[in-house]
């Protein structure tokens, strides 16, 4: 299969970069000839309205990369990993098909695995463990963890609530939970901790759902780890490139 059908997939923690790096890796891809597309991979971002706490990517930002899969949902809507995998797929298939590169880009684990991976959803039998990660992609994929030395990963995340707040995440959070949010949506990180006010609160749920996602990682078959402490997106984006066949 030709490099430009393949997928490059990023996962790494809240507050790493992850959308920074796709966009620098975009960036290079068009040099290259390449037109690549992002399909999003996290549980939240499907929410219209929820996007400054969710951390869609900015207008501009979306300007310079497209991104499927953010903004579309009604607030009130519940949502499934399994309806994510339907979509995502008919993305990721349909810009394969057009000769596109996906970039598929997210934090939450479940969806990164139902957007790359066919999915089982039914119960394992008992005495076997649910499968956390499956090797047995749908199409060719480079797995790309991004870290970050800690104290600073949580530096960068409390700043980020600090960023989020200013540009409005708590009167976004308001209107929500005054149009009647769905249980699914008021998972998003952050949204009881500021329909109470605490931002304190909130930078320490955060940091905790950090770690977790570091330590889900940590546990995936053929991922590529790539320490971006210190580092710029462009100088990250340009290993990923060379990884997947790109340069």
């Amino acid at each position: 299969m030709r490099s430009h059908t393949h997928v490059v997939a990023l996962f790494g923690p809240t507050g790493v970069g992850k959308t920074s790096v796709a966009v620098a890796l975009a960036r290079r891809l068009r040099g290259l000839g390449e037109q690549p597309v992002a399909v999003s991979a996290d549980a939240l971002q499907v929410y219209q309205g929820l996007e400054t706490l969710t951390g869609v990517a900015t207008a501009a930002e979306q300007a310079e990369l497209e991104h499927r899969l953010v903004s579309f949902l009604p607030l009130d809507a519940s949502f499934s990993a399994g309806q994510y995998a339907e979509l995502a797929h008919a993305e990721i298939d349909a810009a394969l098909a057009e000769g596109r590169r996906p970039i598929v880009v997210g934090g939450t684990g479940l969806y990164l695995r139902a957007a790359l991976t066919e999915l089982d959803f039914r119960p394992p039998p008992e005495g076997a463990p649910s499968q956390l990660w499956s090797e047995d992609v749908r199409h060719p994929t480079l797995l790309v963890g991004l870290v970050m030395e800690r104290e600073e990963l949580y530096a960068r995340i409390d700043a980020r609530v600090d960023e989020m707040l200013a540009a409005g995440a708590r009167e976004e959070v308001l209107r929500a939970h005054a149009v009647g949010a769905s249980p699914t949506a008021r998972k998003a990180l952050g949204f009881e901790e500021l329909l109470a006010g605490d931002v304190e609160a909130m930078k320490r749920r955060t940091r905790n759902y950090a770690r977790r996602q570091l330590t889900w990682m940590r546990k995936l078959a053929g991922v590529h780890t790539i320490d971006v402490t210190d580092r710029a997106a462009e100088d990250v984006a340009r290993e990923i490139a060379l990884d997947c066949g790109a340069l």
